[in-house]
């Protein structure tokens, strides 16, 4: 499978496919103290963001299969909170739901990690919703482990 797939930095008319696959990025958040509107709202806001140009070294992926594409991941630099180093994060990775398994997340990762490798970065970040229980099994298969959680109470 891997050399059938294609990983590609990506275009501005990539744009597009990957607001396509935010309404699936707000259906595994399961946030129930929240409107789907709103959650919505904060998914195309943040995608936005991340595709803005900005002076701090970033990239987007597309992983693809005979021109179509299936997957992304953006990946910048920031400041790692504990120790202030540069450290690359991962604002941003999806694959569409008719293709996950067939190993196309692990590629984006796997290149999101070279690339800030390449920027001298020693650590990876990500975020992922805490009920997205799927996505935090991929990340720990991986080699991801928790460092910090953030929690919440609706009252």
């Amino acid at each position: 499978m891997e050399n059938l797939v294609v990983i590609r930095e990506a275009k501005k008319s990539d744009h597009p496919f990957i607001f396509e696959l935010s309404p699936y990025l707000v259906e595994v958040a399961q946030l129930d103290w929240h409107s789907d509107e709103a959650i919505q709202k904060m998914q195309d806001d943040y995608i936005s963001k991340m595709l803005e140009e900005t002076p701090k070294p970033n990239i987007t992926f597309i992983a693809e299969i005979n021109n179509i594409s299936l997957g992304f991941i953006h990946v910048r630099t920031q400041k790692d909170g504990i120790s202030g180093e540069t450290c690359g994060t991962i604002p941003l990775l999806a694959v569409s739901p008719k293709s996950q398994g067939l190993g196309l997340g692990k590629l984006l990762i796997e290149h999101g990690e070279k690339w800030a490798k390449n920027l001298g970065c020693r650590l990876l970040h990500l975020e992922v919703f805490a009920n997205n229980k799927k996505a935090d099994s991929f990340y720990q298969n991986i080699g991801f482990k928790p460092e910090t959680v953030h929690m919440i109470k609706p009252i």
